[in-house]
């Protein structure tokens, strides 16, 4: 693709699957914009190692292009108390699934099982909460496929490219709950909210180091 070099090419060709690019993103640092907001190209995230999670979703959408998918986001909105979320989805057969880049332990990947695009986003509902325990997602947009941004170079750009969260703050989205619903949801359990500030990442001067977690062994309980 114009605007790639070869080694850019071969490391995105090489992300030929959604699990491939999830665990790319994964060793991603976190982009904490310390010299003000960004919205870099994925040619730039390549360049400098990191991204945030908008980044990281149109980053995935160049690899998912890259390998023959449609380069598809959808755009989660928060109530005024949260920070919306954008994510990279693709579909396997029948079924939707997510690449999503997040510092903390949730709103990450999503298996392709979901049979429809609200299915599929509900699955962040109950883990999209802020300190106080409240549930704050609230509506959706329907995947967009970043090739309408071609002829603004939107893989290579040396620029931020704002015209796309720009335009998906325009797309019609859907709403998830009513307002009588609002009012009644249950407070996220302290727990819950304990583990969803579990970090990835945490910035150390200029760059930022990578929290190792481990998977546990569970041995087999006798009931």
């Amino acid at each position: 693709m114009d605007g790639f070099n070869k080694k850019e090419i071969t490391i995105l060709k090489k992300l030929n699957t959604p699990s491939k690019i999830q665990d790319f993103l994964e060793e991603l640092e976190i982009n904490f914009e310390k010299n003000g907001d960004t919205c870099v190209s994925p040619k730039k995230v390549l360049e400098t190692g990191k991204a945030h999670c908008i980044e990281a979703a149109i980053f995935a959408c160049a690899a998912l292009k890259m390998n023959n998918y449609p380069p598809l986001v959808v755009d989660l909105t928060a109530n005024d108390k949260d920070y919306d979320h954008v994510i990279a989805v693709f579909k396997k057969g029948k079924f939707w699934g997510a690449i999503s880049k997040s510092n903390r332990a949730i709103l990450k990947y999503r298996d392709p099982i979901y049979k429809s695009i609200r299915e599929l986003v509900m699955s962040y509902f109950n883990e999209y909460f802020t300190d106080d325990g409240k549930k704050t997602l609230r509506s959706y947009s329907m995947p967009v496929n970043l090739d309408k941004f071609n002829k603004l170079n939107w893989m290579c750009s040396d620029e931020n490219i704002w015209f796309i969260p720009e335009y998906l703050l325009e797309v019609k989205h859907f709403p998830i709950v009513s307002k009588k619903q609002v009012h009644s949801l249950r407070k996220t359990e302290a727990i819950e909210v304990h583990a969803g500030k579990i970090q990835q990442w945490k910035p150390v001067g200029e760059k930022a180091t990578k929290i190792k977690y481990k998977r546990d062994k569970i041995s087999k309980m006798e009931v």
